[in-house]
C-alpha cells in the first residue's frame, strides 16, 4: 500500500511538472482591459489560468480548513475589485498573482503536514489578499462602461461557481486528495510566476 502511494505521489509530482513546463512555453497571457457585459464578465475568472487556479484553491482550501475561507474570499475580491477599478497597480502583479495560487495551497498542505489547521485569522487573512490581488488585476481589467455591472456580475457568478464547486467536491474525497490537488496547484502557481518572468527576460 505504501509503495502504491508513493507511486502515485511521484506521478501527480511528474505530472505537474510536464504541466508547469507546458505552460511556460506559452506565451505570456498578460491581462487587459475586458469587455461586454455578463457573459464576458462569467468568462473572464475561468478563462485566465492563473484566476481559475487560484479559485480551485480557495475552495480545497474552504473545504480542509474552514467554509469561512469562502467569506474571506469574497471580502478579498471585492476589496481587491474596487482597489484595480480605482486604478491600484503594484509591481510584478503577474508574478504575485500566480505564487498567490503557491500562497493558499500551501494553507492545506501545512495542515495535511502538522494535522491540524492553522488559525482561522491567519487562514482568512491569507486567503483574502491572495483574491483581493486577483480581484484587483479585475478591477484593472474591468469595462468602464454601462456594460461594467453585468460584467462584475458574470465575474462573480464564476468565481463562487469554481470555488463553492470546489469546495463541496472536495468535501466528498478524502483529505489525502485535497492535500494532492494543492500540492498540483503549488507546483503549477510556481511554474506560473515564471511566465511573465521569462517574457520579460527574452
Amino acid at each position: 500500500m505504501t509503495q502504491i502511494s508513493g507511486l502515485r505521489s511521484w506521478t501527480l509530482l511528474g505530472s505537474a511538472a510536464a504541466l508547469g513546463f507546458v505552460l511556460i512555453g506559452q506565451p505570456a497571457q498578460a491581462h487587459g482591459l475586458a469587455h461586454g457585459g455578463l457573459g464576458y464578465g462569467f468568462l473572464h475568472p475561468i478563462t485566465g489560468v492563473d484566476h481559475l487556479l487560484l479559485l480551485i484553491g480557495v475552495g480545497a482550501a474552504a473545504s480542509y480548513v474552514s467554509a469561512q475561507l469562502l467569506l474571506w474570499g469574497l471580502a478579498g475580491a471585492v476589496l481587491g475589485g474596487l482597489a484595480g477599478a480605482m486604478g491600484f497597480t503594484m509591481p510584478l502583479a503577474e508574478v504575485l498573482a500566480a505564487l498567490a495560487i503557491s500562497a493558499v495551497s500551501l494553507l492545506v498542505l501545512l495542515s495535511h503536514r502538522e494535522g491540524r489547521s492553522p488559525g482561522l485569522a491567519f487562514a482568512g487573512g491569507l486567503v483574502a489578499a491572495a483574491v483581493a490581488l486577483h480581484g484587483a488585476l479585475h478591477g484593472g481589467e474591468a469595462p468602464a462602461d454601462a456594460s461594467a455591472l453585468g460584467w462584475w456580475a458574470g465575474a462573480l457568478a464564476a468565481s463562487v461557481l469554481v470555488s463553492g464547486g470546489s469546495f463541496l467536491l472536495m468535501r466528498r474525497l478524502p483529505l489525502v486528495w485535497t492535500a494532492r490537488l494543492a500540492l498540483l496547484l503549488a507546483v503549477l502557481g510556481g511554474a506560473l510566476a515564471l511566465v511573465p518572468l521569462t517574457a520579460q527576460a527574452g
